[in-house]
């Protein structure tokens, strides 16, 4: 029985917690973002698809006057790449 591997990543100053499923792909969510997940089936996908789920979550967010934490906003917009791992 394969066993689900956990780890965080910091992508563009936002951390990101990963959740390396035994199926196979990659579960992820927004710890600063309360319900914020996604899946992909690669990393890469995976990063893609929280991306698209962060914004909708702060368009819905903004809409419904809830608070969105200005860095993660200003984050987003931006054209940063970078990917460190945190353990």
């Amino acid at each position: 029985m394969k066993s689900s591997v956990r780890f965080q990543v910091i992508h563009k100053g936002t951390v990101l917690d990963f959740t390396k499923e035994p199926e196979g792909g990659y579960t992820v969510s927004v710890p600063s973002l309360p319900g914020c997940v996604s899946y992909g089936k690669s990393f890469e996908e995976a990063i893609v698809m929280i991306e698209d789920a962060m914004q909708g979550y702060l368009a819905v967010a903004k809409e419904e006057g809830l608070f969105v934490p200005d860095k993660i906003e200003q984050q987003l917009k931006g054209n940063v790449k970078d990917f460190r791992l945190a353990v």
